[in-house]
Order: structure tokens, then C-alpha cells, then sequence
């Protein structure tokens, strides 16, 4: 992710959770992360990780009965209400809002097309990422899709992304790219991906050494879903914790850090 905390650009990660307590103990231990609870009853419950000083995502319980436990990726904007109007436009559905968070800003959840789930950032106060593409930050968002030319039409209409796609084994990759630089990607999920598994999006923590980091996601309760696997940035491993939220981690190469 080479650009982000601009419109139309990553601008934050935050992962739903049946037991937050539980999620700060495996993340801290997993990334170094440190949580901080919002300080307002009304915030619900919701907290900032933090890496050091600085803000690489958030927390919260699950909101709704039956809501699973998921990482969302946000994506900034200078107006959730116009982002809303595109997203139903152009075939996709409101999930929630969009809605005031106290002076931090606007935020609205959205579902593609094909219904992988997405969030808005209209900042105020609250800017968003305060590190990224650096180790134990985020540093890649994905989709996986089985519509890859419907997904394509739809994120350039409503964000302004291009990108092209090459193919990938049995499949294609497609890089998003906004004002020139990459900060994401979209897989066409092929027969490969079990039915049941729906289109979503996926975020990637950068890593120092993948191997390490999913053997001490096993340690802490965690499950590895994918083994550390070579891809053409480096090594990549798709891990579970232990409440159920996927993501994936990411050692990169010294040509793509």
C-alpha cells in the first residue's frame, strides 16, 4: 500500500470481534500492538490499536447478532452520502450508515456487487492510518472476487481506481493503482476456493519473517489457513485468530519493501 490517507485511498482497518479482550492479547502478542479503549461509554467498546505512538487500526465487538468476526478495510472519502449514492448506483448495497462518529468523522459500510463488504472514511478529527507500509502495520488490501470484470467496473465508477490485471496460475491478479502508485489488489477466485467462501476483502500486515509469525499465531490460539507460501513480493501466510477474524501476513522482498 504506497498511498493512503487521501481520497479514494486506504484510510483504515478495523476488526469486529466476539471477545475484544481476548483479540488485544493475541494481536499484542502476534504484532506488538498495545490497545486503547475509546474513553466514552458511548464509543461502545471501541479502541485504537497502536504501534508505539501511532494508530495502525481498531477494535470493537460485534455490533449485530450473528455478525461475524471480520477485519473491514476503509477507504477515504470527502463525502460518505455522495460514496452512497455511487455505491447503489452502480449495483452495490448499504450495509450501514452513512452515520457521524462523534467529531472523528463520517463513516459508511457498503457491499459490492457481488456483496464483499467495505467501509467509508469521510475524516474529521480522526485522519485515519497513522502507520502504514511499515513492518507490523498494514500494508495491502484485497479483494477476491469471482466477478473480476464486474468488481473492476464497479471500484473505477465509484473510487476512481484503475489497474490492470495479468494472469495468475489459474487465475488473474489485478493491481489497484490511484494517482500511479499500487496500494491494493483483486484475485479472481477460481475453482480452487471452496464454494461456501464468499467474495470479501482481505487486509496484509507486513511482517518481518512470515514463518515466525504464523508459528507464534499458533502458539497464541491462532490458526494458519494458508502456510508461509513464496509469492512474487515475498512470503505470504493466511492466518485465523482465535475468535475467527482472517488476514494475512506478508515478509516482502527488498525490491518491493
Amino acid at each position: 500500500m504506497k498511498i493512503y490517507n487521501r481520497p479514494s485511498a486506504p484510510a483504515w482497518a478495523d476488526l469486529s470481534t466476539t471477545d475484544v479482550a481476548a483479540a488485544k492479547a493475541f494481536y499484542g502478542g502476534l504484532f506488538g500492538w498495545q490497545g486503547a479503549d475509546v474513553p466514552m461509554e458511548e464509543a461502545g467498546g471501541y479502541g485504537m490499536f497502536l504501534l508505539g505512538d501511532q494508530y495502525v487500526g481498531g477494535y470493537g465487538p460485534c455490533q449485530a447478532p450473528g455478525q461475524p468476526v471480520a477485519w473491514l478495510a476503509y477507504y477515504q472519502v470527502d463525502s460518505a452520502d455522495a460514496t452512497a449514492a455511487a455505491v447503489t448506483g452502480n449495483g452495490g448495497s448499504i450495509v450501514a450508515g452513512p452515520m457521524d462518529v462523534f467529531e472523528s468523522g463520517r463513516l459508511a459500510v457498503f457491499a459490492d456487487p457481488e456483496g464483499a463488504v467495505f467501509g467509508v472514511w469521510q475524516p474529521k478529527e480522526h485522519k485515519g492510518f497513522g502507520i502504514a507500509d511499515k513492518p507490523y502495520s498494514m500494508c495491502w488490501f484485497e479483494l477476491l472476487t469471482r466477478n473480476a470484470d464486474q468488481a473492476r467496473t464497479f471500484y473505477r465508477t465509484v473510487f476512481g481506481w484503475s489497474g490492470d490485471s495479468e494472469p495468475y496460475g489459474s487465475s488473474e491478479y489485478t493491481e489497484w493503482e490511484l494517482e500511479g502508485k499500487s496500494f491494493g489488489g483483486m484475485m479472481r477466485m477460481n475453482e480452487d476456493f471452496p464454494p461456501e467462501v464468499p467474495p470479501h476483502w482481505m487486509v496484509y500486515v507486513e511482517v518481518e519473517d512470515c514463518d515466525a509469525t504464523a508459528a507464534k499465531a499458533r502458539e497464541l490460539g491462532g490458526e494458519v489457513h494458508v502456510p508461509p507460501t513464496p509469492i512474487p513480493p515475498g512470503r505470504f501466510a493466511l492466518l485465523r485468530d482465535p475468535q475467527g477474524g482472517v488476514f494475512s501476513v506478508i515478509q516482502l522482498d527488498e525490491a518491493h519493501r
